[in-house]
């Protein structure tokens, strides 16, 4: 078995490698394991080293060091694999994806607890061929969130200035854009304000559709929000971003299934885990227990 360590060095704006490299070392003094720490150098650079581990047919075990960007690049490698296991350890600026564990988030920075973890499988979503373990989603929300790492790269606005600045110019542009929707429980071919496809519980840095999304209970929780204008939108937001969608059923639909078409009349952003890509059609669909998932020692939330 080999443990490795894959570390974003500007994750969360701090380079924390001897962090990591000091915690690893103590908790693998006295085992037989082979081990390395990996620093990334560029955007995809883990998920091509960790396939590259993979090909050897030897058994590996991945640690995620940095936020939900460097998880979903070590989730992409690893998802398919039988000899590879991966889980996070969240030392990112949002980490939404360890929030969903509550207080036992804290057993992922826990390097001892780690080590001695089982490895359990977990879904995966497929979005035209790229994995996400914990959001998917297309709409006003997407649109935002690209538009924020748009400020931010540019040195000038950052923070939470940069998702007003970013929310403000999408609404300008128009809340809802057509979209034909297909799945098991809903039909639609209309003005569609979001769709978001939840195998996990937070996003965008807190917003939290819903407390019942479990990422191995083979199914996505999926909240359609239709057509609302401004007014209705900020009312429509206080809810969604709770967990209480289901107050306002006239306006979001939560449906749970395993499958999502949705077609647009021109490209849009899709939100996979705080990546970004376009497309004119996005097809999501489930994985089931696609990825082995470290569970850290002693922890509960799978059973």
């Amino acid at each position: 078995m080999k443990h490795l360590f894959i570390v974003n060095p500007v994750a969360g704006g701090v380079d924390r490698t001897a962090e990591i490299t000091e915690k690893a070392e103590a908790a693998l003094k006295g085992r037989d394991d082979a081990y390395e720490i990996y620093i990334t150098r560029a955007r995809k650079d883990a998920t091509d080293k960790i396939i590259a581990e993979a090909a050897t047919g030897e058994h590996l075990r991945v640690y995620s060091c940095g936020g939900d960007g460097t998880f979903n690049e070590c989730v992409n490698a690893a998802a398919g694999h039988d000899n590879v296991a991966v889980c996070p350890i969240p030392i990112g600026t949002g980490n939404d994806f360890c929030r969903m564990f509550g207080e036992e988030k804290a057993l992922f920075m826990d390097f001892d607890a780690l080590l001695n973890g089982r490895e359990h499988p977990i879904d995966v979503i497929d979005c035209n061929g790229r994995k996400s373990v914990n959001i998917c989603s297309v709409g006003i929300d997407a649109r935002v969130g690209t538009g924020v790492h748009a400020y931010t790269k540019s040195g000038l606005i950052g923070g939470s200035f940069a998702y007003i600045i970013s929310t403000v110019v999408e609404i300008l542009k128009g809340i809802c854009c057509r979209m034909k929707i297909e799945c098991s429980e809903y039909t639609g071919d209309a003005p569609h304000a979001l769709v978001c496809a939840c195998n996990g519980r937070f996003y965008g840095g807190g917003f939290n559709p819903t407390k019942t999304a479990v990422p191995d209970d083979g199914l996505l929780d999926i909240f359609i929000v239709r057509k609302v204008n401004l007014l209705q939108t900020a009312f429509m937001i206080g809810k969604y971003a709770t967990a209480r969608g289901d107050e306002v059923k006239d306006v979001i639909s939560h449906v749970r299934t395993d499958f999502i078409s949705i077609e647009f009349d021109e490209e849009n952003v899709v939100n996979l885990d705080g990546e970004a890509f376009f497309t004119k059609k996005a097809v999501m669909k489930l994985e089931k227990g696609a990825l082995k998932f470290i569970v850290p020692n002693g922890m509960k939330f799978f059973g």
